[in-house]
């Protein structure tokens, strides 16, 4: 996935995920030199996230690669719905239901995530989809009760130079202490 889709996913989705800033972080060390469409798309990211129209996900000590797994179906298959309906669909109702029926796949390194996303990849790939369609499914049949309900809150700093500081750190570990 290039820069600019990563940037257009975070700013629809209002996040920017571990994942998705470790991939562009990759893109740019690897990259001689970025486009200009790029350096634009950074840009917009910045901006996004020093008003805080998204959010940099803090990096966990562990994570639960299932997570990621079905968050990325579930955002593939609501893309594909909404695009070709009215309907307007929940991420993270769709997430969670999926998730409560599906097996942790928890690891601490990166060795340990990239095996364990292989083997859901092998294993549990189709498992995964099951339980996507019918959280979709079940989603879209639900009743329109408890009008008051309302999303958890994220527990991060809302601090918009906390979250930037947090997310350079991650990137230029060193730098504090160089420049002392």
């Amino acid at each position: 996935m290039g820069i600019k889709l990563i940037v257009e996913q975070a700013l629809q989705d209002g996040y920017l995920t571990p994942a998705m800033e470790a991939e562009v972080g990759r893109i740019c060390d690897a990259a001689a030199e970025l486009s200009v469409e790029e350096y634009t798309a950074l840009d917009k990211l910045m901006g996004a996230l020093l008003t805080g129209e998204v959010v940099a996900v803090p990096r966990k000590q562990f994570i639960n690669v299932m997570e990621e797994l079905v968050l990325s179906e579930a955002i593939t298959r609501v893309a594909e719905i909404e695009q070709t309906s009215d309907s307007s669909l929940d991420v993270g109702d769709i997430a969670a239901y999926a998730l409560n029926r599906l097996p942790p796949l928890y690891a601490t390194t990166e060795e340990g995530a990239n095996y364990q996303r292989q083997r859901a990849r092998e294993e549990l790939q189709e498992l995964i989809r099951q339980q996507v369609s019918e959280a979709i499914a079940r989603y879209l049949d639900r009743p329109q009760f408890y009008p008051e309900r309302q999303a958890i809150s994220a527990k991060s700093d809302s601090n918009v130079a906390t979250q930037l500081s947090s997310l350079l750190k991650d990137y230029a570990p060193s730098y504090e202490s160089q420049t002392n």
